[in-house]
């Protein structure tokens, strides 16, 4: 049994709602499911039947399904779910948010400097103010309105009051530079822009106003600003052309009735955009049905999640997983949402959150577990965490290592969820599963109604090898398409150029004999020395175990007709990179991997650059190493890192 870090118990198998589900399931189809392995095979095989089974499992409210559950389903891209359904999401998340009622909705807190809590009754309300404000200034659906805000509860109230009215959301975090905004609200042309006042980041306010008016003269289709005070009680509204306070606007409109525009099922929710590291960014559109399906699908059956229980992710709005977090409401959970530094001011406050809100679902990033493993935070002596039943983990993946942290550090009896899937389907490929083991460095299983695959470079299945990721069949949550992009030729080429019909993610991975996923990281930062394919999270686990590294980065380098792997390390303070360090370096990853993974050359750097979401940008620092532009650097949290990597002499020969 080696590697098996968790099992469940036979009774929280039996009060799963995977296994209610698969019990439905077996009952309204006439079949034999045993298990989740089962129930998987039979979703992609059956995937009209399991879309219409969840459909009806969740108690989706809307016009529909209707009869036709998929049309064109022989196309990538093409395919169009419940073509004959008309729904409206907000519908759906604040179905059980009725008037007066007085249990938490919305627990926020804003390092230790902000703490507030709505009711499901407040949220109601102000969301049925908020839109009827925007009805009364003649937004349609289709309209688009942007954030520049932090993880709040005004955020998620906007964004539900727009897509009440079939209105596009589209969100970028207040740490984005003025060109980071005009590169993507530029795009899209929204009519109403809403920004906080400021925001807190390690015990310090940081103003938004004066950025706001900076790309606001260059973003002439903002109509409206909307101010959401929160480093101050009474922001100067007056330093933004056209602006008001947000809660006099609420307040003008309190009493309105709460009413939803039923749209197509495809019709446009969200505008994500992809990381922007090579170019402008893609604008992502997604529509609400397929939103809403596959993030009720993740929350209730993949992570179990049921009415009163209370999650978290950190995020910011920046990040699709602050979309997915949000639709956690829609399954009767009480969101906690934190915006700030994990770390502020003692290292402890999001399992201090975690502690004092009795979190059920704590979601996190694998850069977050791994920092709180060097920093030495123990939550299973410092913290009581009862309640706490599963732990997600996604952003890159999760190591070996840090899955041994989590058991011995944090819980012993937790589901371990680690996730991958994207901004570019607005959920995952592969995620949790809280009636199957977790396996150590593995990923639980395949997302259900998701037909992924593991193929070699000949285009063919394979399992326990390292391949490419696909999925061989349409799934809901497919972009409706990209923003302006006509008859569709970026998005053909994002996703369906290697494989025609057929969806291809980028990611170098490995399908396990337990059925479990292991990610070895981006295929385009795969590693080539001597033709041999290696991806760069096998060298991050070993590396990282040291503990004078920090983190580390790793590219390939173009090299007398070759390429040769460098090794970037932050050292922790005090230490320095001398020839004792870089052989033990040398020596972990040669023991533990092969001679290929070797570093040719181990460089130390002060900083590593990362975009907003805190993903380390391999190629960003690649095209540096080589000469070449970054294109846009406004996508990165710290594009002043880069610097650190021109005309390195160790690269030099």
């Amino acid at each position: 049994m080696d590697g098996l870090l968790w099992q469940p118990s036979e009774e929280a198998i039996a009060a799963a709602n995977m296994t209610k589900f698969r019990t439905q399931v077996a009952r309204d189809w006439q079949v034999s499911l045993k298990d989740s392995a089962e129930l998987w095979q039979w979703s992609v095989d059956e995937i009209e039947k399991f879309w219409l089974s969840l459909w009806r499992f969740c108690e989706v409210i809307g016009d529909g399904p209707g009869h036709a559950i998929l049309a064109e389903g022989d196309r990538m891209p093409g395919a169009r779910f419940f073509p004959e359904a008309k729904i409206n999401i907000a519908e759906n998340l604040l179905r059980f948010s009725k008037p007066g009622d007085d249990r938490d909705a919305i627990v926020f807190w804003g390092e230790d400097k902000v703490k507030r809590r709505l009711s499901h009754g407040e949220v109601h309300d102000k969301v049925a103010a908020l839109a009827a404000h925007f009805r009364s200034i003649g937004l349609q659906p289709g309209d688009r309105i942007a954030g520049f805000v932090p993880n709040m509860p005004e955020s998620f109230i906007a964004a539900m009051a727009a897509a009440s009215l079939g209105c596009v959301w589209s969100s970028c975090s207040p740490d984005f530079g003025v060109q980071g905004v005009l590169d993507r609200f530029g795009q899209i042309e929204p009519r109403i822009l809403i920004t906080a006042d400021g925001y807190w980041y390690n015990g310090k306010s940081h103003d938004s106003l004066a950025r706001a008016g900076e790309f606001l003269a260059k973003l002439p289709s903002v109509e409206e600003v909307l101010v959401i005070p929160y480093i101050s009680d009474d922001p100067d509204v007056a330093r933004l052309p056209k602006a008001r306070n947000i809660n006099d606007v609420i307040a003008a409109n309190a009493g309105a009735e709460l009413a939803f525009t039923r749209v197509d099922f495809n019709h446009p929710l969200f505008i994500m955009f992809s990381s922007g590291t090579t170019g402008v960014p893609k604008c992502i559109v997604h529509g609400q049905g397929g939103t809403l399906l596959q993030h009720l699908k993740e929350h209730r059956l993949h992570a179990d999640v049921k009415p009163g229980d209370r999650i978290f992710y950190f995020t910011t709005c920046g990040w699709m997983m602050w979309n997915w977090l949000i639709s956690g409401l829609g399954s009767g959970a009480t969101l906690l949402l934190f915006d700030g530094s994990p770390f502020a001011p003692d290292g402890n406050i999001l399992w201090d959150f975690a502690q004092a809100e009795k979190c059920t679902f704590f979601g996190t990033s694998a850069k977050y577990i791994d920092a709180c493993a060097k920093a030495g935070v123990n939550p299973m002596k410092t913290h009581d965490l009862p309640h706490l039943r599963a732990i997600g983990s996604t952003g890159s993946p999760l190591a070996p290592e840090s899955f041994d942290y989590v058991y011995e550090k944090i819980k012993q009896d937790v589901c371990l969820s680690s996730l991958s899937g994207g901004t570019d389907i607005i959920s995952c490929f592969m995620l949790g599963n809280p009636t199957g083991p977790v396996w150590r460095g593995e990923i639980q299983m395949r997302g259900l109604g998701m037909k992924v695959e593991v193929w070699d470079d000949n285009g063919k299945p394979v399992k326990g090898e390292k391949g490419e990721l696909v999925c061989t069949r349409p799934f809901p949550s497919m972009p409706i398409g990209f923003w302006k992009d006509e008859g569709g030729k970026r998005y053909k080429a994002a996703y369906f150029e290697r494989y025609p019909n057929i969806w291809h993610h980028g990611d170098y991975v490995e399908l396990t004999e337990h059925d479990g996923i292991i990610v070895y990281g981006r295929s385009d930062a795969v590693l080539n020395p001597g033709g041999v394919r290696i991806g760069t999270a096998e060298i991050y686990r070993q590396v990282e175990q040291l503990p004078e590294i920090l983190e580390s980065i790793v590219i390939g380098q173009d090299w007398q007709g070759d390429v040769r792997v460098v090794l970037f390390v932050r050292l922790r303070e005090g230490v320095v990179l001398d020839d004792d360090l870089k052989k033990r370096i040398a020596g972990q990853i040669r023991a533990n991997t092969t001679p290929r993974h070797v570093p040719a050359r181990i460089v130390s750097v002060a900083d590593i650059p990362r975009t907003k979401s805190g993903k380390i940008v391999e190629l960003a620092v690649r095209d540096v190493v080589h000469g070449r532009p970054v294109k846009n650097q406004e996508a990165l949290a710290n594009p002043e890192a880069l610097k650190l990597y021109v005309d390195i002499p160790e690269l030099q020969s």
